[in-house]
């Protein structure tokens, strides 16, 4: 495991910071939440603040591509592989050591961070059973690494099947429309019913570059960090499929993000 530099995002304090520190992306389709989730990464390999794990748990499987990545296997498709030839299992090896195993030898290995992606299995498995080996494989996994950051499934569903128990920090990435604050709102609210532990629970508004009602951001529970600005940048990258790590280091939207760093973290 990859120990802490004495770098930092905008000064923060990395005496105060544990290992295996997991933020957790989350907010309604469409609010360029792996956006923010992969901006994040970039952040913390430019800062070397310690190995990383990017963990796609999106089935739509975009924050690899967003980090220049192409995946070498999802935790579904192994999962409908071990389905359909339960044969390749070998002698004296449970399945889910042999599961676990295959997992571990499909993450991507990036320049600064790993990926780990959860796809969604094809076949006809429990959803419930990847659910429950999801959590576990995290569970040892977080234990490798320095910084975990989830980039969560869009709306509410990743939460409600309580994939993720507990994180340091939840960013909740929203646009100002009233739909996207609604669903802030109610995936904040559902986090506290499942009693999921959350240290930090912040909001981000996306791609919006005006303020917005105080009123309004109050009723949502979750700690202001500010607006990311519409950044030409960003849009004309992700138009064309291409990875963020190439994003200009003054971009308007990377340098709003840097200066939330130090809160996040």
């Amino acid at each position: 495991m990859a120990n802490h530099s004495n770098a930092g995002l905008e000064g923060v304090k990395l005496t105060n910071i544990k290992m295996g520190y997991t933020i957790a992306i989350a907010g309604k389709g469409g609010t360029g939440k792996t956006t923010i989730a992969a901006l994040i990464v970039r952040l913390l390999k430019e800062k070397k603040l310690g190995s990383i794990l990017a963990v796609d748990a999106d089935p739509n499987n975009n924050l690899a591509q967003s980090l220049g990545l192409e995946v070498k296997g999802t935790i579904g498709s192994i999962l409908d592989e071990v389905c359909l030839h339960p044969e390749k299992i070998p002698s004296g090896m449970s399945k889910d050591r042999f599961i676990e195993y295959q997992v571990q030898t499909s993450i991507t290995e990036g320049d600064g961070f790993d990926v780990l992606a959860m796809g969604r299995p094809e076949g006809p498995g429990c959803y419930c059973y990847v659910n429950n080996l999801l959590r576990n494989i995290t569970a040892k996994l977080i234990k490798d690494y320095d910084y975990i950051v989830i980039d969560n499934e869009a709306g509410f569903e990743h939460l409600s099947r309580r994939t993720t128990r507990a994180c340091d920090a939840l960013v909740v990435v929203s646009d100002a429309t009233k739909a996207g604050l609604r669903s802030a709102k109610r995936i904040n609210e559902l986090t506290k019913e499942l009693k999921i532990k959350i240290e930090k629970r912040f909001l981000i508004i996306n791609k919006h570059n005006e303020e917005l009602d105080k009123q309004i951001i109050e009723e949502l529970d979750l700690e202001f960090m500010g607006n990311i600005p519409i950044d030409d940048n960003i849009i004309k990258i992700s138009m064309n499929g291409n990875s963020l790590l190439g994003l200009d280091s003054q971009s308007s939207g990377l340098k709003m993000l840097r200066k939330m760093g130090e809160r996040i973290l």
